[in-house]
């Protein structure tokens, strides 16, 4: 018996991506004998319109909307309204870009195992210079702490990983996404997942393209916003940080304590040893990657940066949901 599935992608003015991606999409819909819920979050470009056209012409595309917005109330709504009866849940990114065997290679994977969710590697792609720094420290330990899912550490259980296939049984008995997560919501879920005793695969068969944020102002908010949901789901659960979060903790209090150089320049030496550090290592992973990912080496000082900016906005974002805390716990 084949195992069932829908695939669900939360839209949010994707008018640029989703008529190629549906197109992708449908052949492997045919193939699993999926549906395809598009979930959109109040598109003003015309993404909704695109999508209404599709699903005149094709049955397996189904059109919803999703009042809240988010990704997490997108893939929520999706399987209350179509999980009944339904194998697995994969998930997709309206601007990532996918092999064209990927939701096949996803179910064959889940059917293999047996696990409750799996998740794939990301190598992430930028085409504008700043765009391709931050895809290099992205896809280097300096960007990403040598998490498993972003350095292609092959297959096996991880803790967490970007999410592509779940079982909609044990998404369902965990209660889904936490939709007061706008960040972090994905590893916040593994958590809940595993704690119930479903194991999350990182697969090898099969992954998945990203591309980042093309500016210094979208990439600080993106990562203000994970420093913010880490905190969020550290405090949820109790959890203790990974070595690998711990470090960029020490960044905000690193720039704070720079501001006491006015008295002593010795206050400074943190503050710089983090500076070189991050291009040092941000130009051998320029060398190192420069093959793969198109970093010319002159503008190699920029992924440095743009790994300064990612830590300096985790930190802060981490820091400054801590101090709000005990007074969101009060006015609830």
């Amino acid at each position: 018996m084949t195992a069932s599935t829908i695939i669900v992608v939360p839209t949010l003015n994707e008018a640029r991506h989703i008529g190629p991606l549906l197109d992708a999409l449908l052949v492997e819909a045919a193939a699993l004998d999926a549906r395809i819920i598009v979930a959109d979050g109040g598109s003003g470009d015309g993404t909704v319109d695109i999508v209404t056209r599709r699903a005149a012409s094709e049955p397996r595309v189904v059109l919803i909307h999703n009042p809240q917005r988010i990704q997490s109330a997108a893939i929520n709504l999706a399987v209350a309204q179509f999980g009944d009866g339904v194998d697995y849940l994969i998930r997709i990114d309206a601007h990532g870009a996918y092999p064209p065997d990927y939701c096949r290679m996803l179910v064959a994977e889940a059917e293999e195992r047996q696990v409750g969710g799996v998740v794939v590697p990301m190598t992430t792609v930028g085409t504008a210079p700043f765009q391709r720094a931050v895809a290099t420290a992205q896809n280097s330990a300096i960007g990403t702490g040598g998490s498993a899912h972003r350095t292609g550490k092959g297959s096996g259980p991880v803790d967490h990983g970007h999410h592509a296939l779940m079982r909609v049984d044990a998404f369902r008995q965990v209660g889904g996404y936490d939709q007061s997560f706008r960040f972090n919501e994905d590893a916040e879920l593994d958590y809940r997942l595993r704690q119930a005793g479903h194991m999350i695969w990182l697969t090898d068969r099969t992954g998945m393209t990203y591309y980042p944020r093309a500016t210094a102002a979208g990439l600080f908010r993106q990562y203000f916003g994970y420093g913010g949901g880490r905190a969020r789901n550290i405090l949820k659960h109790r959890m203790r940080p990974r070595l690998r979060q711990m470090a960029p903790l020490a960044i905000l209090p690193v720039v704070l304590l720079a501001a006491l150089s006015i008295w002593h320049w010795g206050f400074l030496v943190p503050l710089a040893l983090w500076g070189v550090g991050c291009i040092a290592l941000g130009m051998h992973a320029a060398r190192q990657h420069a093959p793969d990912y198109g970093m010319p080496m002159l503008l190699s000082p920029l992924v440095g940066l743009a790994a300064m900016i990612m830590h300096f906005a985790w930190s802060s974002g981490f820091w400054v949901h801590v101090a709000q805390h005990p007074f969101a716990r009060k006015a609830v």
